[in-house]
């Protein structure tokens, strides 16, 4: 059947694939819930009910605060088909956002995970006029349940209102808002319709090898557009869906289910990189020197075939003896890992392939629903490292005369809530819309990003600068978990680091060197001259105005709880600015 409104996934499920139990799964008091498509239609069409009951009119707002569950399906689907409009919100944004996303999208019902959530919304509710109610999924005292909802539902069938409902829903209509996390001032809502999701998961569809036999692992926030596209993406191909119990239980989920898929962000698969490279300098005599041997192999691995034949030969050598080791770590099923959400490092990709875990970098925005383009092993062109393959199908995608990223199609947002000037400033008279990334096509069509247009500065000497790709050549080094650049209007780029703590207490234990505190450790003048090393080695990599000349070392992680970080792990540069503003200052004084 076509499916013209979201909700259509589900009728479209039962009619297209084969009965099976776990269409969604989840982790419950230490063994998987599963739930057929029956189930989870049943769900939904209580729901439904239950919010008429509630009188829940069309064009209300419902939003959910939860980490990743079949309830929040439910929801979802039920919410919709009601003609309502899901506002997701991140488990872990501040509580002043909470207060600015609930106010300004006028929520009138909210349902959040569990205790720990709803303490964080708690004293804020009277400040939310809108709001008449707010539910759990874990009974707590004097908080409505979930379970609540459903039996409101079943006492109160209307099956004629909600098809009068539906009926109604146009592929046009706002099926969601989407409050983007930014890097700076208040949160925007941005409006997809159905026809901008719907038209993003088709044009993806083509892309996975597998069919209805598979299972996708999900752990990244389906509030976020990029998970939650994929999400759908799964239904309509009929692929199973497990959602993992937390992040610290991922490869024990990934080991019992065996995906064939999952999606990623980089700095979740460097962690897992990085993990495997200290277990490497562990092992003594010629298994650590084969060991590093295949490493280097990978990092050279280039699986669009440009490799010459003899070295080939040495990766399946390679590959025999080491990284196929890698693959069984992972599982030994994953067909595609997509990565999004930022650059992932060549080097980085390069190794994962070459351990056959094909890694798929994709590109796009919240406003776009969000991929713009894509890796695609299925077209000529479709896989270069450094890429982020071809364009979508039906997405036009040009470059503007300043260098932006610039495009129009089905996906492209119908405009941010209650804020048209600020829908004008990034959608032109034409249509056209203005991601603020720079980029460029290659020869053989693959989009490259360069850079975010509003970060790039100029130094005193004229010479501009694009301080994300500076930092992401210098993130390579496994000592460096962020880094910062500065240098506007100054004579040469610095930056704030990070140490990555884990790799630097692996590498102390490895020279016999003892480990206090994270702040002591990065005084120490021998690991200070060790990372500056690391800064160094990747400067030889870059342009000689992007070099980094000098370094402050931080002794504190940054976190999305600290405020250094979105939720989506994007520096917060004003932020960081401020807080270490005597730092920075620090770094040019008697310089310029």
């Amino acid at each position: 059947m076509e499916i013209k409104r979201i909700f259509d996934l589900l009728p479209h499920y039962a009619e297209s694939f084969k009965p099976k139990e776990d269409v969604l799964a989840c982790k419950e008091k230490g063994k998987w819930k599963t739930y057929s498509i029956e189930q989870y239609r049943d769900y939904v069409t209580q729901l439904s009910y239950g919010f008429l009951a509630l009188g829940v009119k069309e064009g209300d707002k419902i939003a959910t605060i939860t980490n990743n569950r079949p309830e929040w399906n439910f929801i979802d689907m039920a919410v919709m088909q009601v003609g309502a409009i899901h506002t997701p919100i991140y488990p872990t944004i501040s509580e002043s956002d909470y207060k600015y996303i609930l106010n300004h999208a006028e929520v009138q019902y909210a349902f959040v995970a569990g205790e720990e959530l709803f303490r964080k919304i708690e004293h804020i509710i009277p400040e939310v006029p809108s709001l008449k109610d707010v539910y759990t999924f874990r009974n707590l005292h004097g908080v409505k349940h979930l379970n609540e909802l459903y039996e409101l539902g079943r006492s109160n069938p209307n099956q004629k209102e909600i098809k009068q409902r539906m009926d109604k829903i146009k592929t046009d209509d706002v099926a969601t808002i989407i409050y983007t996390s930014g890097t700076t001032g208040n949160p925007k809502g941005v409006m997809l319709t159905h026809r901008n999701l719907i038209s993003n998961f088709v044009g993806v569809s083509i892309i996975p090898t597998f069919g209805e036999e598979g299972k996708a692992l999900s752990f990244l926030p389906l509030c976020h557009v990029y998970e939650r596209m994929l999400n759908y993406l799964y239904q309509y191909l009929g692929i199973s869906i497990y959602y993992v119990e937390s992040m610290a239980t991922i490869s024990a989920n990934v080991n019992e289910i065996q995906p064939d898929m999952m999606s990623a962000v980089p700095r979740f698969l460097e962690k897992v990189y990085d993990k495997i490279i200290n277990k490497g300098r562990q092992l003594k005599g010629i298994k650590k020197q084969i060991f590093f041997w295949a490493v280097n192999i990978a990092r050279k691995y280039d699986p669009s075939g440009e490799n010459s034949w003899f070295f080939y030969q040495q990766h399946k050598i390679a590959y025999k003896l080491v990284l196929s080791k890698w693959r069984q770590a992972m599982g030994n099923n994953f067909k595609i890992i997509v990565s999004g959400g930022a650059a992932i490092q060549p080097d980085l990709a390069r190794s994962l392939w070459a351990a056959n875990l094909p890694v798929y970098e994709g590109y796009g925005l919240t406003e776009t629903s969000p991929v713009i383009a894509v890796t695609n092993t299925h077209e000529k062109n479709g896989l270069k490292i450094g890429t982020v393959g071809l364009p979508l199908p039906g997405m036009d995608v040009k470059i503007d005369d300043d260098g932006e990223i610039i495009c129009k199609g089905p996906s492209v947002m119908k405009g941010y809530y209650r804020e048209p000037e600020r829908t004008k400033e990034v959608i032109d008279e034409n249509g056209w819309f203005h991601t603020g990334d720079m980029g460029r096509f290659l020869e053989g069509g693959q989009l490259q990003i360069t850079g975010r247009k509003k970060e790039i500065f100029k130094t005193s000497l004229g010479k501009y600068i694009s301080p994300e790709r500076v930092e992401n050549k210098i993130k390579q080094s496994q000592f460096i978990d962020h880094i910062m650049v500065v240098g506007e209007n100054q004579k040469f780029a610095a930056a704030l680091v990070v140490p990555d703590f884990d790799h630097l207490r692996s590498y102390c234990e490895i020279k016999n060197i003892e480990y206090t505190t994270d702040e002591e450790m990065v005084n120490m003048p021998r690991l200070r001259q060790r990372i500056k090393q690391e800064v160094d080695k990747y400067n030889k990599e870059l342009g000689s105005t992007e070099q980094v000349k000098k370094i402050d070392i931080l002794p504190i992680p940054w976190t999305v709880k600290g405020g250094e970080l979105t939720p989506t792990l994007k520096l917060k540069r004003d932020v960081i600015t401020k807080r270490y503003k005597d730092r920075i200052d620090k770094l040019y004084r008697n310089n310029n």
